[in-house]
């Protein structure tokens, strides 16, 4: 490619045109009805019509039933397997105990912050400290029964 020099310099493409201007007389190609087609509802002046309007008919967001309702206090967890706590801890002996921060730099959560509850969902064979803001009964249970602990976040210990 050629340098570029003042010599050489051009507007990028259609930066010269010129803006659309309707209702200028016949020779400007956009005359009579100004690009507004004939009669009709677009063609007079004030026409604005509302989101979804369907020349009449039924519109689609009133044709579709509509079903349940959405609990605007429902609370979302991110959930955590305990074969997913096995595999690390089996990795790496330092993994012993788990924080939030831990388990999110291990990438083990897709956000690093967020509600966590654990699930049991594998077999824990070594003794890990869990920290999470829920468990499962059956996973608090194999984490004892592990002989680790499960500390709940936001409340008490859960485990003796």
């Amino acid at each position: 490619m050629a340098i570029r020099n003042l010599s050489n310099l051009r507007a990028p493409k259609k930066a010269n045109e010129n803006k659309k201007r309707v209702g200028r007389g016949m020779g400007s190609g956009m005359g009579k009805t100004s690009t507004r087609g004939h009669k009709g509802q677009g063609s007079r002046s004030g026409s604005s019509l509302m989101r979804g309007f369907e020349g009449g008919q039924m519109p689609l967001h009133r044709r579709l039933p509509k079903r349940g309702f959405t609990n605007i206090f429902r609370v979302e967890y991110q959930v955590l397997g305990l074969d997913r706590i096995a595999e690390v801890v089996e990795a790496d002996s330092a993994n012993s105990e788990l924080t939030l921060e831990k388990i999110v730099s291990l990438g083990l959560l897709r956000k690093k912050n967020g509600l966590v509850k654990v699930l049991n969902n594998g077999e824990l064979k070594s003794a890990v400290t869990v920290h999470a803001h829920k468990f499962s009964a059956s996973a608090k249970e194999a984490i004892e029964k592990a002989g680790g602990k499960a500390i709940l976040i936001g409340g008490e210990s859960v485990a003796a």
